[in-house]
């Protein structure tokens, strides 16, 4: 929490209940970062990495439901939900798949208007969200390799992840300070950056945080949440 300003909370369908809600609501304010949702498919068993082909309607209901939990969470804490990134296969589903983009959009306007939505950066997440009139932020990866659309390497691939400092490092300040980003076959693609993911289960999640952190503030690139 020292190294990041905002955090995603699982919201009980792929991860945590309402206590570690709680107690990561409570360890966000503690240390000034703005809270946000992070729903998944219903699905525990695989960490809500496996995809799911769901109606609108169902998509719309599940995460609603589960912004409405940790925003209740979060309002008796004293604190304020900000914003709702999808988690997992629903994020990359949304991604690529305008119906649920737009499921997923409408599900955080009926909850709140005002929350900033987070999508892969110049993927259907991104234009969905603004096409309902929801602010929407261009998210890229420090730990995740790139495809030359400018998806996401799935998982499944042997190359998917980074788990190198100096290779996640590069990653982020090529995104930042110029734009782009290499892919897995040496392609350099055009990239939006508002907003950098660590993923928490991440091996070297900590590392990574602490890392990139102390990189952008000594290239005097300010860390703010990207709605404040």
């Amino acid at each position: 929490m020292r190294f990041i300003s905002s955090a995603n909370i699982a919201c009980g369908c792929h991860a945590g209940d309402r206590d570690t809600m709680k107690r990561t609501v409570d360890l966000a304010i503690e240390n000034g970062v703005a809270i946000g949702a992070h729903p998944s498919y219903r699905d525990r068993e695989n960490f809500g990495r496996i995809d799911q082909d769901l109606s609108p309607q169902d998509v719309r209901s599940i995460v609603r439901d589960q912004i409405e939990v940790l925003a209740v969470i979060a309002e008796n804490a004293g604190a304020k939900l900000r914003h709702v990134k999808p988690h997992g296969a629903l994020y990359n589903r949304s991604a690529r798949d305008p119906n649920v983009a737009r499921a997923t959009a409408e599900a955080v306007r009926d909850a709140d208007p005002d929350l900033v939505v987070f999508g892969l950066s110049g993927s259907c997440s991104i234009d969905e969200a603004e096409g309902l009139g929801l602010r929407a932020v261009s998210e890229v990866f420090a730990d995740r390799t790139y495809q030359n659309d400018g998806s996401l390497t799935p998982r499944s691939f042997e190359n998917a992840l980074i788990t190198d400092d100096s290779a996640a490092l590069s990653q982020v300040m090529d995104i930042i300070k110029y734009g782009r980003v290499r892919t897995i076959d040496g392609i350099m693609v055009r990239i939006q950056a508002d907003t950098v993911c660590i993923h928490g289960d991440g091996e070297h999640a900590v590392s990574f945080a602490k890392l990139i952190s102390e990189a952008l503030t000594s290239s005097n690139i300010p860390i703010s949440a990207c709605y404040d």
